[in-house]
């Protein structure tokens, strides 16, 4: 069996994603087998059950219905749900909205990209330059602009021990033009918040900020990345050698 397939490998993924979005939940909870994340943002990406593993369904669906209320959200379905839940959810007006694969790949085979002109690749350090990193993947990832400063709170806010979330910005003239974020948990190094300004895309700075995170990861032992693609960065992603060990499916009520 290939490494990035064991059961036991995907589900450090999958726990490493969950761990990720959990914190953009400044009420995100736990209940049995129902893990929600809701940062109080109106905007879907950032509120929604994570993963439902067992227990009762009409009490998990009146728990996130009330925690979510007056928010978007949505339902991921993966792996590590309950089997049956895709059924429970389609018999409550829920419809698939989204699918995202996930993809892994071996630390030490990461290509190293070319250097790219003009383009530096730093770690973010200090206020400043968080808001200025947040400003551009909210901006990229299609948030109302009127939402930036509740996520740069939230953001600023994680719970995350020192070096176990590493965020990286490219710049370009001076100016923050893509962003990227290495989580290190649960063994694995997964990458988030992969962004570029759409003025600056199909120019490879999503790959050279994944490279950089991925290679953080590398440094601090880990053998294997892993993340969540975008039907935008999936190419970029199969490019670099990721392959898709798993697939999440996001729902929304009708």
């Amino acid at each position: 069996m290939d490494e990035l397939t064991h059961p036991k490998v995907i589900a450090q993924q999958l726990a490493n994603a969950r761990e990720f979005w959990l914190g953009y939940g400044a009420e995100g909870r736990r209940r049995g087998g129902l893990f929600m994340y809701r940062s109080g943002v109106a905007d879907a990406q950032l509120n929604g059950v994570v993963t439902f593993s067992g227990g009762s369904f009409k009490s998990a669906l009146e728990e996130a219905e009330t925690a979510f209320s007056g928010l978007p959200w949505l339902w991921w379905v993966g792996p590590d749900s309950r089997p049956g839940v895709v059924g429970d959810l389609e018999s409550h007006r829920f419809s698939q909205v989204g699918s995202m694969p996930v993809l892994a790949i071996r630390l030490d085979r990461v290509p190293r990209p070319s250097p790219m002109p003009g383009l530096e690749v730093n770690v973010v350090e200090d206020a400043a330059e968080l808001a200025e990193w947040v400003r551009c993947w909210t901006w990229a990832f299609g948030m109302d602009t009127g939402l930036t400063a509740k996520v740069l709170r939230i953001e600023a806010a994680r719970p995350e021990s020192p070096g176990s979330l590493i965020r990286f910005a490219a710049r370009l003239d001076g100016r923050i033009v893509g962003t990227a974020a290495l989580y290190s948990s649960q063994g694995v190094a997964g990458v988030y918040v992969v962004s570029t300004l759409k003025e600056h895309r199909g120019r490879g700075i999503g790959t050279q900020l994944t490279a950089a995170a991925l290679q953080a990861g590398h440094e601090q032992g880990l053998s294997i990345g892993t993340l969540q693609a975008s039907s935008l960065g999936l190419p970029v992603y199969e490019r670099m050698g990721f392959a898709e060990v798993s697939r999440y499916r996001l729902f929304a009520k009708s």
